[in-house]
């Protein structure tokens, strides 16, 4: 575990621009697996320009720490109170100690965003047991076993609420099984987390994203990134979604505004479950997407396509 303090930044960036108050979350501490980039990169920054402290949660500690370099320099008033913690999340004794190490900085745990994981494309039949084992354990074991543990340490006697990942998994995920099956068991684990860990005043819900502009579509081959930017024609909303659409989800679902929702999914998908066969999809005729984010980059793989939000200049 370690600590990231700005010294002497020079300049502020411009801040989040959320669409909560600022001071939401001000005095609680908010956990956020894969903090290191991509859509938890994102909603950490949302969290901490409302005022949460934060413990960012990865394998990787160069970029926790360049997230929090980030947040202190944006958010002065978050300096001394973001913590990075190197640990991966399918090693049982490293999830414990972890949450172990998280209370130990912080005093409490309020909210969990588990945002970690991980799946490659593959059909079914040329999948081993070996890669299937991988995602499962990265998307389903880790984060049971990080909500066990920040309920077993701290919410099963403070209270609190947890949010889930999962991901456009209606009616199966043909080409990628495996996360498929991984997220349908996040499914049933949020709603019994829900039931069992209610009556100590823990909310359990989730966000399935469908296609987001995040910067996680780089690292796919490019038969697959060309398949992807191909998919916007496929949304009602003919659009990817932003990381921002999908970080509001989770800190609406964090926040006392859905105190009476547990058990529940936030689909962030642009309506792709309700486009049937028997309609044809017209193109946009207008765009109402929001992009809180201004240090936003869009992936790689759009860079000649003008898909997806801009970023910040």
């Amino acid at each position: 575990m370690s600590t990231v303090n700005a010294s002497d930044p020079v300049g502020t960036p411009e801040r989040y621009r959320s669409v909560f108050r600022a001071d939401l979350f001000k005095g609680q501490t908010h956990v956020i697996t894969g903090g290191g980039s991509g859509l938890g990169r994102c909603t950490a920054h949302e969290l901490a320009s409302l005022g949460a402290r934060l413990a960012l949660v990865g394998r990787k500690l160069d970029k926790l720490e360049t997230v929090a370099r980030e947040i202190v320099t944006t958010y002065p008033e978050a300096k001394g109170f973001v913590s990075v913690h190197s640990c991966d999340i399918r090693d049982e004794v490293a999830v414990t100690q972890t949450v172990t190490n998280i209370l130990s900085f912080h005093g409490q745990i309020h909210g969990l965003f588990n945002c970690a994981g991980g799946q490659y494309p593959a059909n079914l039949r040329d999948i081993s047991l070996k890669g299937w084992d991988a995602v499962v354990r990265n998307n389903l074991h880790g984060t049971f076993l990080f909500s066990r543990e920040c309920f077993v340490q701290c919410m099963e006697q403070h209270g609190g609420s947890i949010v889930n990942m999962l991901a456009d998994i209606w009616g199966g995920l043909p080409g990628m099984g495996h996360s498929g099956a991984a997220r349908g068991g996040v499914l049933t684990f949020t709603e019994t987390a829900a039931c069992e860990w209610g009556s100590a005043g823990v909310r359990v819900n989730a966000v399935a994203p469908g296609w987001i502009a995040s910067n996680g579509i780089d690292t796919y081959d490019e038969s697959y990134q060309q398949l992807l930017r191909e998919l916007h024609t496929k949304v009602p909303l003919q659009r990817f979604g932003t990381e921002s659409e999908l970080a509001s989800a989770v800190v609406y679902l964090l926040s006392p505004a859905a105190g009476f929702i547990s058990g529940s999914v936030i689909r962030v998908d642009g309506g792709v479950p309700t486009a049937r066969h028997t309609w044809t999809l017209q193109a946009a005729r207008q765009d109402f997407s929001y992009n809180g984010f201004p240090l936003y980059q869009a992936p790689k793989a759009f860079a000649k396509s003008n898909l997806g939000p801009k970023s910040e200049e």
